[in-house]
C-alpha cells in the first residue's frame, strides 16, 4: 500500500479531534470525508476505515508508541506508524525516519499478552465485563467487538421486495446477499457507501444491523393486518429504525407514535419515513401529560432504552473510551424510570418490548427481573428474553417480550 500524505493527515487530524476535542468519531469522519470531492471511494475507504482502527485499538497502539493523551500532531504521526508497521506498510520518507520497526513489534508481542491492552479496553471496564460475564464469555465478546461492523440492509417491504431488491443493487455495483433466517435482510459482500444508490434515494432499503432486525418482529409477534389495525408507542425512538421497520411490517396501516426527547431526532425520523412512504407515524415529543393521558391506550409499546453501547462497539468504537463507571449508574437508573413509566402505557393484555445494544445483564435481564418485581411491573409476565452475542457476527443486543397478565 501506498501512503499519500494527505489522507495520512486527515487520519491524523481526525484522530485528535475525537481524542483531544472529544468529538464523535462518526461525525468527524462525516465531515472529513466532504473536505476533497477529489477523493475517491478507496480514499475515503481508507481515511474511514484507518481512523475507526485508531480509535478500536487506542490503547495497544498508544502504549507501543509510549505516547499519552492530549495528543499532538506528533505524537498521533508515531501511533499512526505503529499500526502502519504492524501491518507491513512501508512509511514513505516525508512521513519521519528511523522508525523503530522492532522495537514496535517487540513491544506489540510483549503487551498483547495482557488482554484489556490486546483488546483495548479502560481496565475499569474489563474489570467489569469480567464480573458481569464471567473471563470466557467477556473475552469472547470483546475480540469479537473488535471486528469491523458487516454492512446490513432491511428491505422496505412496503416499496420492494428482497429479490427486486438485490437485483437492482446489482444493477447499480452493489452485490448483496440474503441473511438466512431472515426474510428482509441483506448483506453486502463487499463494503461500500450505500448512500449514494438510487435504490436508497427511492426509499427501498435502510442500513440495519441484523440484531435490531429482529426487535420488531418479536413485538408484533403472530400479528395480522386481518385482526385489525394496532396502536403502537416507539418509546425511545430516536431516528427511527426500529421505527419504520414496524411500520413496514404493519403494511403502513395502524397508528405508531414514535416519542423521544431530543425534537432533532424527530426531524430525522420524519425525513426518513417520508423517504421510505411511510404515512402512519406521528413524532412526539415526550410530554408528562401526553403519557398521562395514553395510559393504557396502546396494544403493543417497544422501549428501545438508552444504554451503555456496549454491543455496538464494532461501530461506534469511540464509545468505550468515553464511558465512565458514574455514566453506567446513571443509565440503569434512567432504564429502571423509563421501563416503569412507558409500561404503563401499555392497554390490559398488551405486550411490550424491553431492548438495548448492551451485553451487560444489569441493563439488561436484571432490569427485567427488577421491574417484574416491582408494583408498576406486577400485571405484567416474561414472555421470552434473547441475548444476541456479538460472537455470532452481528451487534450484541437484548431484547424481551412482556405480556400484560
Amino acid at each position: 500500500m501506498r501512503l499519500h500524505r494527505n489522507l495520512v493527515d486527515a487520519v491524523v487530524e481526525g484522530f485528535l479531534q475525537i481524542n483531544n476535542d472529544h468529538l464523535y468519531a462518526d461525525k468527524v469522519i462525516e465531515r472529513l470525508l466532504k473536505r476533497d470531492k477529489r477523493w475517491g471511494s478507496k480514499d475515503r475507504a481508507f481515511i474511514a476505515e484507518t481512523l475507526y482502527e485508531l480509535i478500536r485499538y487506542k490503547r495497544l497502539y498508544t502504549e507501543i508508541a509510549q505516547e499519552k493523551a492530549p495528543f499532538t500532531v506528533q505524537s498521533t504521526r508515531r501511533i499512526f506508524a505503529v499500526w502502519a508497521v504492524l501491518r507491513g506498510i512501508t512509511l514513505p520518507e516525508w512521513y519521519f525516519e528511523g522508525t523503530p520497526e522492532r522495537r514496535i513489534k517487540g513491544r506489540f508481542d510483549a503487551l498483547c499478552k495482557e488482554r484489556a491492552i490486546r483488546e483495548s479496553i479502560p481496565d475499569w471496564l474489563d474489570a467489569l465485563g469480567v464480573a458481569e460475564l464471567t473471563e470466557g464469555v467477556w473475552e469472547a465478546e470483546l475480540h469479537a467487538l473488535n471486528q469491523q461492523a458487516q454492512v446490513v440492509l432491511r428491505v422496505n417491504t412496503l416499496k420492494t421486495d428482497r429479490k427486486a431488491l438485490q437485483a437492482q443493487l446489482s444493477k447499480e455495483g452493489y452485490e448483496a446477499e440474503p441473511l438466512e433466517g431472515m426474510s428482509d435482510a441483506l448483506r453486502l459482500k463487499k463494503r461500500a457507501n450505500v448512500f449514494l444508490s438510487e435504490a436508497f434515494k427511492q426509499g427501498l432499503f435502510e442500513l440495519q444491523d441484523a440484531a435490531s432486525q429482529r426487535v420488531a418482529p418479536l413485538l408484533l409477534g403472530n400479528w395480522t393486518a386481518a385482526q385489525g389495525s394496532l396502536k403502537v408507542a416507539d418509546c425511545c425512538a430516536g431516528a427511527g429504525g426500529k421505527t419504520l421497520h414496524l411500520a413496514s411490517l404493519m403494511g403502513g396501516k395502524g397508528k405508531i407514535v414514535a416519542m423521544d426527547i431530543y425534537p432533532q431526532k424527530l426531524d430525522e425520523l420524519a425525513r426518513r419515513a417520508k423517504r421510505n412512504g411511510v404515512f402512519n407515524i406521528e413524532t412526539r415529543l415526550v410530554e408528562p401529560k401526553y403519557l398521562k393521558r395514553q395510559r393504557g391506550t396502546f396494544d403493543r409499546v417497544l422501549i428501545d432504552a438508552p444504554c451503555s453501547g456496549l454491543g455496538v462497539l464494532r461501530r461506534n468504537p469511540d464509545t468505550k473510551w468515553k464511558l465512565t463507571p458514574e455514566f453506567l449508574d446513571q443509565i440503569r437508573a434512567t432504564q429502571a424510570q423509563i421501563l416503569e413509566q412507558y409500561s404503563q402505557l401499555t392497554k390490559p393484555g398488551g405486550q411490550l418490548v424491553y431492548a438495548t445494544c448492551s451485553i451487560l445483564p444489569s441493563e439488561n435481564q436484571q432490569q427485567v427481573q427488577r421491574f417484574l418485581q416491582s408494583e408498576a411491573g406486577k400485571r405484567f409476565t416474561l414472555v421470552e428474553e434473547h441475548q444476541i452475542s456479538a460472537t455470532e457476527g452481528y451487534d450484541g443486543f437484548y431484547m424481551a417480550l412482556i405480556s400484560d397478565k
